[in-house]
């Protein structure tokens, strides 16, 4: 048993380093990189949307039928409120006129992702512990869907005001919250297992909540045709890339 405890963590800590796929934006001159960072906002937006209709909320529906939906406006209502407190915490103590450096939904990008990484942790673990052939495609198919999620993640922390060191460190503390999950799913099957359908509802209303309330206003900010078409483009990509790896790769 502890040999497939270490397996398991072992594939889900190389899943977590793919949350460090920024680093080669470190050699991007910042005028270069933030003339990409509105295509990279619209290809996350499509990413968490898809995500979330076509991945997580489909899986929770599964698990526990139509009562998952509660649990989606459940998450809706409560990354509101998290992300009113973080506004608050962070900014009513600066000078009228002045506004913070860091907008509130670069925390509701990691929350949201430590949410979706948890979950996955769990999952691989679950998968080894049924066998580890099971583990092993589980674990390369959570890997290729991360790809496109991290890579959006980082270019909206950065977007959002995180320097791209801070970016790609809260990135991989966000991304290491699998091994948690992993960890949590070894000593409590039976709980955790009950438990991953009501987070993967409550993940996908946070998923559609940042995307919807933060990142399209976001979208709206870039005015020239060129980027809005760039835009719309990088939105249908991200939606359809997440709905093809879903649709070909193994159900997990």
């Amino acid at each position: 048993m502890e040999i497939i405890l270490l397996q398991a963590l072992i594939a889900v800590v190389l899943i977590s380093m793919i949350s460090l796929v920024g680093v080669f934006t470190l050699w991007i001159n910042k005028t270069r990189l933030a003339g990409i960072l509105f295509i990279i906002v619209a290809f996350g937006t499509g990413t968490f949307f898809s995500a979330a209709f076509f991945h997580i909320l489909p899986e929770a529906i599964e698990m526990m039928g139509a009562g998952a939906l509660t649990y989606v406006l459940a998450g809706i209502i409560l990354f509101f409120f998290i992300e009113r407190f973080i506004q608050w915490h962070h900014c009513h103590k600066l000078p009228a006129g002045q506004t913070c450096d860091v907008k509130s939904y670069t925390y509701m990008n990691l929350i949201g992702d430590a949410v979706h990484n948890f979950i996955d942790g769990a999952i691989i673990m679950a998968a080894f512990l049924t066998s580890v052939p099971i583990g092993i495609v589980v674990a390369i198919a959570i890997a290729l869907h991360e790809i496109p999620q991290e890579i959006s993640d980082f270019g909206i922390l950065v977007h959002g005001g995180f320097g791209r060191t801070k970016a790609l460190l809260y990135n991989l503390l966000s991304g290491l919250v699998a091994v948690v999950g992993a960890v949590v799913m070894y000593m409590f099957a039976g709980f955790t297992e009950a438990s991953i359908p009501i987070l993967l509802a409550i993940g996908a209303g946070g998923f559609i909540y940042i995307a919807a309330s933060d990142l399209i206003p976001e979208m709206h900010r870039e005015i020239g045709t060129k980027k809005i078409l760039l835009q719309f483009i990088f939105l249908l990509l991200g939606i359809f890339l997440i709905w093809f790896l879903v649709g070909t790769l193994p159900h997990v």
